[in-house]
């Protein structure tokens, strides 16, 4: 990846914003993330577990306008077929999805890949295989991934993958903006939120008292 495109991919990835719609409630989820891009947040991942294919597809092409009117980076949670699909610029694959070498071959060479990681060899693995960018975590603990639950990495491993590494990290999990200038200290390019923001009762506030405190942490 060339120097240009790994620096706007770093500036795009400051502060992800990932959909829950259990977590909106009875408030409108695609009102909550239009209010967290107008705020300031960048990019916007679609994930939603339980949606099928063609209601995952759904929500991808509801959630693109909102993604261009923010020119917000828009990528799609493991299904890169989606992704493609609805338009969207990239997918995050986790460790039950395809593989990134397999995904890279088929997308075109603009399109965006995610890993998730959380070891420098992982790391290390997911770069050379041609993933864009890692999600590493869970930094500080989550609700939202049953899977992950009770596994906490902290910074200093988040240090230490982001120094293995030359493309963008971005730390995941329990990230508020009481800790989220402790991940940027850690070199990480971005955030990515679930209940920060989805869970907000304001979700303009949130996303600048984040996007404020990562700011603090970047030296």
């Amino acid at each position: 990846m060339s120097e240009a495109r790994t620096a706007d991919l770093r500036s795009r990835l400051r502060l992800m914003v990932i959909t829950d719609r259990q977590m909106a409630g009875e408030r409108a989820w695609l009102d909550i993330v239009e209010a967290a891009l107008a705020a300031g947040a960048s990019a916007v991942q679609l994930r939603d577990k339980e949606a099928t294919s063609a209601e995952l597809l759904e929500l991808a092409v509801a959630l693109r306008p909102c993604a261009e009117r923010h020119n917000a980076l828009f990528l799609v949670n493991d299904r890169f077929d989606v992704a493609l699909a609805a338009g969207a610029h990239g997918v995050h694959l986790g460790d039950d999805d395809l593989p990134v070498a397999e995904v890279r071959k088929v997308v075109p060479r603009d399109f965006v890949i995610g890993r998730s990681a959380d070891k420098e060899d992982e790391a290390q693995a997911a770069e050379s295989a041609g993933a864009d960018y890692l999600g590493v975590g869970s930094v500080f603990g989550t609700r939202t991934k049953t899977e992950v639950i009770g596994e906490v990495i902290g910074t200093e491993q988040l240090a230490r993958v982001a120094k293995s590494v030359r493309i963008p990290v971005v730390g995941i999990g329990g990230v508020t903006p009481e800790n989220a200038g402790a991940v940027a200290a850690a070199g990480a390019a971005g955030i990515a939120v679930v209940s920060a923001i989805m869970a907000a009762p304001d979700a303009a506030l949130a996303t600048r008292s984040l996007l404020e405190s990562f700011a603090s942490g970047i030296a």
